[in-house]
């Protein structure tokens, strides 16, 4: 998936009903208000892999499934589903009425088992260059033979209109996750004749858009501002309480909505670490900032393995250096996470490091959490930070690419403008990693740039020698956290690094992943095979995992625990269900609510399971 360091959109992890028992008085206006400074580059959900683009597209359009308060499954453009007894056909049933909407609010066409072909046609053309095309065609039948122009028909793809109301999806093979995949951009529905009618312009703004969600995106003007306003043609409609969204461009975002907040022009704010300390201390600030719950997005620090920067940062000396594990490991174990935490959270660091790709608690077979099994045990609770052997590593490093690379290495490191703990993690990162391993072997170049086009002009253009980077789950399954890692991914270009290519052509790493997509039945063995994989990933120092997502503070009058619950795809970017409060939540009462609402999930959950 897909993803985009969230600019000032204030999402949070959401959850569902009352803290201490108590019903939370609402505010008598239900309109959200929020300012924001990282722009989306597009509208057009069946192309973009960005959160920031897919959070804009959840409130826009539905899916066939949906997410509750909990995390359950429920029904949403489909009512009832069911899978044959070889786990290769499933067969959905549209809900009836459901309306196409333009951005004036005017009917356009019945949603119907078709727009779900049509879309993912779309998906599938290769012109198209949609970033989550792999997420479709690596689980339908034919569906990468089609991308791949080995076939032209599209109807030997596996998905198809059986009937108006009824779509029906073919594996290549058994996928238990499947369902859980439903709630990302590449299955969402799209008008066909829509599609036809507005060709290239489908999603460069609102009006060459169609919607079936909660929300219109009544107005768009990029760099300047973006108002929802809720459908009142909207199937569900009596679960829309918020009736306008309203998103205020301002480069300064995260640096001013605090005091916009407490000015009462927007619903909500986090509170950069930088003042977090004065708000704590001042009795009212305290009253109206509370914590962000922990998510499952995993953040890391990669290399880059195919650099294209510029001449004077030396790319041709890093493609040296970083093809040498020795040196990719003494920056490794040279990199103080928790000193990287602090500049977001510096009261309780530890709550979001982490040790894997993989989060805890994703996943987990016959009661044992994925992160427990094979070899990656020994990593997932062992802090990776130890000068001792980041120095020995350099030692290495230094008599192996003795007269082949110069010292000290240039490690261009951009970071994003628009918020300010990146800002200030970047230069925490950078004494902290010269000083444990010395300006002699390394000079950490910073490299600012601003939210607006961040991913563009950085990651995906190879600009960049050592990068934090994100990625979120996309479904139910370990093999969504290595999609950033594959060949046709734009991250970090691993399948380039030497020294690991086999006789197949691939590199090891590969060979463990697909082995491990290649099991579909005995999920156990699945799973520790995606374990190995990971393990070795890291292990071989190709990536260096930092933290979860989520943490830090907010000050919000959005109800903390009234949002559709899932770790993957759109579900938790819904604005549906959402209240508004009176007053924000403080700390003592978000926690006890959350604790309760763990309770209450634990159960929901246990629930499920038994139908």
């Amino acid at each position: 998936m897909k993803r985009l360091f969230a600019s000032l959109i204030i999402l949070t992890m959401l959850f569902s009903s009352c803290s201490k028992g108590t019903k939370q008085e609402l505010s008598d206006v239900q309109e959200y208000s929020t300012v924001y400074s990282g722009e989306v580059t597009t509208l057009n959900y069946l192309v973009t892999a960005s959160e920031n683009e897919f959070a804009v597209a959840a409130n826009l359009v539905d899916t066939l499934i949906d997410y509750d308060k909990y995390g359950v499954v429920k029904p949403c453009l489909a009512t009832d589903w069911n899978v044959s007894e070889d786990g290769l056909t499933w067969t959905f049933n549209l809900r009836q009425g459901v309306k196409w909407m333009t951005n004036t609010g005017t009917e356009y066409a019945e949603v119907t088992a078709q727009d779900f072909v049509d879309a993912m046609k779309y998906v599938l053309d290769g012109k198209n260059n949609s970033s989550t095309a792999n997420i479709a065609y690596g689980v339908l039948k034919n569906a990468e033979k089609f991308y791949n122009g080995e076939i032209t028909d599209f109807s030997q793809v596996g998905v198809k209109a059986k009937d108006k109301y009824v779509l029906e999806y073919t594996l290549e093979r058994p996928t238990p996750y499947f369902l859980s995949m439903l709630t990302y951009v590449c299955f969402f529905p799209a008008n066909g004749k829509f599609l036809s009618e507005v060709g290239d312009k489908f999603g460069i703004d609102n009006v060459n858009l169609l919607y079936n969600g909660a929300y219109i995106l009544d107005t768009f003007v990029p760099q300047n501002t973006r108002m929802f306003v809720a459908n009142e043609s909207y199937w569900d409609r009596e679960n829309v309480f918020i009736g306008k969204l309203n998103y205020t461009f301002n480069k300064e975002a995260a640096t001013l909505a605090p005091e916009l907040f407490l000015r009462g022009e927007i619903t909500g704010a986090e509170i950069p670490t930088a003042s977090i300390d004065e708000w704590m201390k001042d009795p009212e600030k305290e009253k109206q900032v509370r914590p962000i719950a922990t998510g499952y997005y995993t953040y890391f620090y990669t290399f880059n393995f195919d650099p294209k920067f510029d001449a004077q940062y030396e790319p041709d000396n890093w493609k040296i250096v970083v093809n040498n594990l020795n040196f990719r490991k003494s920056m490794y174990h040279g990199l103080d996470r928790k000193a990287a935490m602090l500049t977001s959270e510096p009261y309780d660091p530890e709550r979001r490091l982490l040790n894997t790709i993989t989060p805890k608690n994703f996943v987990s077979f016959n009661g044992k959490d994925y992160t427990k099994l094979g070899a990656l045990a020994k990593i997932t609770d062992k802090d990776s930070f130890d000068t001792k052997k980041a120095v020995d590593y350099k030692e290495k490093a230094l008599k192996e690419l003795e007269g082949k690379a110069t010292f000290p290495v240039k490690v261009l490191m951009p970071y994003n403008t628009g918020s300010s703990d990146w800002t200030n993690r970047a230069q925490v990162v950078k004494q902290q990693l010269e000083t444990a391993l010395g300006k002699d072997y390394i000079e950490v170049i910073l490299l600012p740039h601003p939210p607006t086009g961040f991913l563009n002009g950085t990651r995906r253009a190879g600009n960049y020698a050592f990068l934090e980077c994100n990625w979120g789950p996309d479904y139910a399954d370990p093999e969504t956290y290595t999609d950033p890692f594959t060949p046709d991914s734009n991250y970090s270009w691993p399948h380039l690094a030497t020294g690991y290519a086999e006789a197949n052509g691939k590199n090891k790493y590969e060979n463990l992943v697909n082995a491990a997509k290649a099991e579909v039945l005995d999920i156990e063995k699945r799973y520790s095979l995606f374990a190995e994989a990971e393990a070795f990933f890291i292990n071989e120092a190709l990536v260096i995992p930092y933290a979860v997502g989520g943490g830090g503070f907010i000050a919000s009058t959005l109800d903390p625990f009234t949002s559709p619950y899932s770790p993957f795809g759109v579900s938790g970017n819904r604005f549906k269900g959402q209240t508004i409060l009176a007053a924000p939540l403080d700390t003592e009462t978000y926690n006890a609510g959350f604790a309760k609402w763990e309770k209450e999930r634990a159960a929901a959950l246990k629930a499920a399971e038994k139908k």
